[in-house]
């Protein structure tokens, strides 16, 4: 909900010298027997399985090799007018064919602010821009038409479509007399879809409770716990989630500010309407974060913030050795959405080693659509989704980390070959030997910044390299 900090990029250095020359020389230098491995730790131990998302989701997601990628489809500010849902509509079409599997959307309903709202103010959850109220028609995003239009077509090209749900708290009521605080309070909604009216009865406090896990920004808190309250957001054939699904058509939610109320209301919302479930539980804790998820049933998975501050650490604090750290996807790959950016916090500058390293490692990759459209090399991210879609397969295992290079390897799913990436953040190129899942097999870099394509040894071992703050990804030619 915070305005996108001001992104500084940094250049990508591959250097100026002959990667040939070194290959001849790695060549000539290659020993008889394997080399002592200087670190190797499964980080992962399952049996390979890519993320599937949910049991309870739909499939029209066309599936990959690597699992799904998902990009959130807005960012801060995005421009007011209506013309939002049109101008997703599109870049579906490419976004499809570069192998993102779904969008995640901001708050689609009513707001306070109504037109120029980016929604994380909610008043009515029925109106998506089709009641002229809170000063306009459409909203920021424009007609309920439109993005029922945009919905459709995503499914056309087999993405699946995720609704920001905003329901720890609501805004733009009107003043009430209040018997519990004895004071005049904005808790009176009565929207003009005549959907989910409100009293000061539906917040904290009330009889049955003063308060729930958190408030935000001094708005109505809304009480959870409160029948008429879970009726109207999830249990009822009318609710917000089953009126989203079975009347708009989304797939699936990004809970926000789950730190707000229990997990319990999540894992009854996804228990009542079904669909993929992602929390934005803010918090660096890869236990936490588990915790959390675990509260849930397991029925939702939660955006890696442990994994978005290693990253930080790592590449613009110049110590990879911060990557072998505990994160979300280490502990439950399966319930991991990682990410390099969002709307709300955008602090990683070296974002094209941090996307290598969540398209190449497990979990549910999130791309953030102003680093996809907008700043960073649209080349590099499409060879790194189809990178991810082609070999991001099995579980995983480090091979080496220090304060400049870090080498992990896929370890490869159902006869596909997984992959090694190795990512430098130093000024230097850096070259290492590595054990591989192949052996007496021809490897090249499929990122096109090295010219190298060694043969693995009969034990499966090889020399790999990496230019100046950069990263290569290995895999069988």
């Amino acid at each position: 909900m915070k305005t996108t900090k001001l992104l500084l990029l940094s250049t990508l250095f591959i250097g100026s010298f002959s990667c040939t020359q070194i290959m001849e020389d790695n060549e000539s230098s290659i020993p008889e027997h394997e080399p002592k491995a200087n670190m190797e730790l499964q980080v992962t131990t399952h049996d390979g399985a890519p993320f599937n998302k949910n049991e309870s989701s739909n499939k029209r997601y066309s599936g990959s090799p690597g699992g799904p990628v998902m990009m959130q489809a807005f960012y801060w500010d995005v421009p007011a007018g209506g013309t939002w849902w049109n101008t997703v509509k599109g870049k579906l079409n490419n976004w499809s064919n570069q192998g993102i599997g779904s969008i995640w959307l901001p708050p689609a309903s009513k707001a306070q602010n109504g037109p120029f709202s980016m929604g994380y103010d909610p008043m009515d959850y029925f109106d998506f821009g089709d009641y002229n109220q809170m000063g306009s028609k459409e909203t920021r995003f424009g007609s309920g038409t439109e993005l029922r239009s945009l919905v459709g077509e995503a499914h056309n090209q087999n993405m699946e479509v995720y609704a920001d749900i905003v329901i720890n708290h609501n805004s733009g009521g009107q003043l009430e007399a209040n018997p519990y605080t004895g004071t005049d309070t904005w808790t009176k909604f009565n929207p003009a879809s005549g959907k989910f009216n409100r009293t000061y009865n539906d917040f904290h406090p009330n009889l049955d409770a003063n308060n729930d896990e958190g408030v935000f920004g001094g708005f109505p808190d809304l009480s959870h716990k409160k029948s008429y309250v879970q009726d109207w957001l999830w249990k009822k054939s009318n609710s917000v989630g089953k009126y989203y699904k079975n009347d708009v058509g989304f797939d699936g939610w990004r809970f926000d500010y789950v730190k707000g109320f229990g997990a319990w209301v999540v894992k009854d919302w996804v228990n009542n309407v079904g669909g993929f479930a992602v929390g934005e539980l803010w918090d660096g804790n890869a236990s936490t974060l588990k915790w959390w998820v675990d509260n849930t049933d397991r029925k939702s998975s939660a955006f890696d913030f442990a994994a978005y501050y290693a990253m930080d650490r790592a590449f613009d604090g110049n110590n990879l050795n911060e990557l072998n750290g505990d994160m979300l996807w280490k502990k439950d790959s399966q319930r991991a959405v990682t990410f390099v950016a969002n709307h709300d916090t955008d602090e990683i500058w070296r974002k094209n080693l941090a996307y290598a390293y969540i398209l190449t490692h497990e979990g549910y990759p999130c791309i953030f659509y102003r680093d996809y459209e907008d700043w960073l090399d649209k080349s590099m991210m499409n060879n790194l989704l189809w990178i991810h879609k082609s070999y991001a397969t099995g579980n995983t295992s480090i091979l080496h980390v220090d304060n400049d290079e870090y080498i992990a390897r896929r370890n490869g799913y159902n006869g596909n070959p997984g992959l090694v990436v190795y990512i430098n953040n130093s000024d230097n190129w850096k070259e290492r030997w590595v054990p591989t899942n192949w052996s007496n097999k021809k490897i090249k870099d499929y990122t096109g910044h090295s010219n190298w394509e060694p043969w693995t040894q009969g034990g499966t071992w090889v020399k790999i390299q990496c230019p100046p703050r950069s990263y290569s990804i290995w895999t069988l030619k």
